[in-house]
């Protein structure tokens, strides 16, 4: 399928992603990777639930959960203007704004009034930088969605919190430095962890992710699958990067489902 006709700014890009999506993205802003494919496939399918995208980037995570018929509606908060307009777009490129709607606001002051509803599913990849931690990137664009200026792994459960009706579910990919933080989090805001997964670029690296699925007021219960390599060992030897046999059902099925049995 040919990409339409689609002007571009001369700080886009326009690409073509996982399951056939066509995302306009910043040049110089976060691009879709890994760990928004993981997250999405890490979302459990319920076909007509609604959900919430916390700091939505590009909208691709709705995107990608609307494109695998695993929600029906997804409201998209994302506190920049520049990005808020880019959600739009994609959404009207894919044919999506039936299903997708753009809340341009902090989610700090967001409440389940501000949607007309409590929703069914929280779905964010949340910045994982400390505001002082680390060198900031030259676009101020960039910088809020790496580092917590608008808003801490706290400021994202509380407003998951406020958001799910009881017993809603919670998806977060975070940095694995960072758990102790976003367990802590969690637990405080009445979202206790069900599920988390760590995220290894192979068998003998550091973990460089963890997923984590939580539910509103759940009695205290973690199931921690097992870790999930992407790329064999072969790929540290200078050859072409070859995804683990895991791995490859995941991108395969955007599900989890067949790694968890």
């Amino acid at each position: 399928m040919e990409a339409p006709n689609i002007p571009v700014k001369e700080d886009e890009r326009l690409d073509r992603v996982n399951e056939s999506i066509l995302l306009l993205q910043k040049k110089d802003g976060l691009t879709f990777g890994t760990d928004a494919f993981l997250l999405a496939s890490y979302v459990r399918p319920e076909p007509a639930s609604c959900g919430v995208d916390l700091g939505s980037g590009t909208g691709i995570l709705p995107l990608l959960l609307l494109a695998r018929k695993k929600a029906a509606f997804l409201t998209a908060v994302e506190v920049q203007p520049s990005f808020a307009e880019l959600i739009e777009k994609n959404a009207t490129i894919n044919g999506r704004q039936e299903s997708i709607r753009v809340l341009p606001a902090d989610l700090r002051e967001l409440s389940a009034k501000d949607l007309g509803k409590e929703v069914d599913f929280v779905i964010s990849n949340p910045p994982y930088l400390k505001a002082n931690v680390g060198k900031m990137n030259r676009s101020d664009e960039k910088g809020i969605a790496r580092h917590e200026l608008s808003g801490d792994i706290f400021d994202f459960c509380a407003a998951a919190d406020r958001l799910l009706k009881y017993g809603g579910r919670f998806y977060t990919v975070y940095h694995p430095e960072r758990l102790a933080d976003l367990m802590a989090a969690l637990r405080e805001n009445h979202l206790e962890p069900k599920r988390m997964t760590l995220v290894y670029p192979d068998e003998i690296s550091k973990p460089c992710l963890v997923l984590t699925e939580a539910q509103k007021g759940a009695k205290s219960s973690l199931f921690i699958t097992r870790p999930l390599f992407l790329y064999t060992l072969e790929s540290r030897a200078g050859k072409a990067r070859k995804l683990t046999k895991d791995a490859e059902a995941i991108y395969d099925t955007a599900s989890f489902a067949s790694f968890e049995k």
